[in-house]
């Protein structure tokens, strides 16, 4: 396990429109998953102690985020035969037994997380109405920590910041996570 820092946030760097397969068995496109107000594209996987660790808190602000009229998608990007934990049978258990508020896509061919730049999971790109990047920051300062009880809402505050006036903070922190597992080419 490699611990990757992704780069700062490139503000006004469009959406990538994307086409995956969720655990639902439905097919989502951006589209699909934008709100109103904004979109949050996660890249995410199921075995990654990163996202494990974040994984309540982030499910509580992905339902909240909704009602401010942000979308939000978690990408799963991962090479699945190198990982099986992150095969689409996992991801879909793991989907159901949380109850995941958002469509959860496979990124089998991982052309979408290297089209958005991804490099880590968890990974996140906070997107205005206008679908331009205003956020690419971290949950929390918690990493694969328990968070303080007191720990500022730093994506959550980011994205109702977006919600409510189009544009990300100035000040973000990076995220912190696992490197995706790419497939040798």
């Amino acid at each position: 396990m490699v611990a990757l820092n992704p780069p700062v946030c490139e503000f006004g760097r469009p959406a990538i429109d994307f086409s995956l397969p969720g655990t639902d068995s439905r097919i989502w496109t951006l589209a699909d998953c934008r709100g109103p107000n904004g979109l949050l594209v996660m890249f995410i996987c199921n075995h990654c102690p990163y996202v494990r660790a974040i994984i309540d808190r982030l499910l509580r602000d992905c339902r909240e985020l909704q009602g401010l009229g942000i979308g939000c998608a978690a990408i799963m990007s991962n090479d699945t035969e190198a990982y099986p934990d992150d095969a689409f049978p996992n991801m879909q258990r793991w989907a159901r037994e949380l109850d995941f508020p958002f469509p959860y896509l496979l990124d089998a061919d991982q052309s979408v997380a290297r089209a958005y730049g991804a490099v880590c999971t968890p990974d996140f790109f906070g997107y205005n109405a206008g679908l331009t990047l205003q956020y690419r920051g971290r949950l929390d300062a918690s990493g694969k920590n328990p968070a303080p009880a007191d720990a500022p809402r730093e994506l959550f505050a980011a994205l109702r910041k977006i919600a409510e006036t189009g544009r990300g903070p100035s000040d973000q922190h990076a995220s912190i996570g696992c490197s995706i597992k790419w497939r040798e080419t």
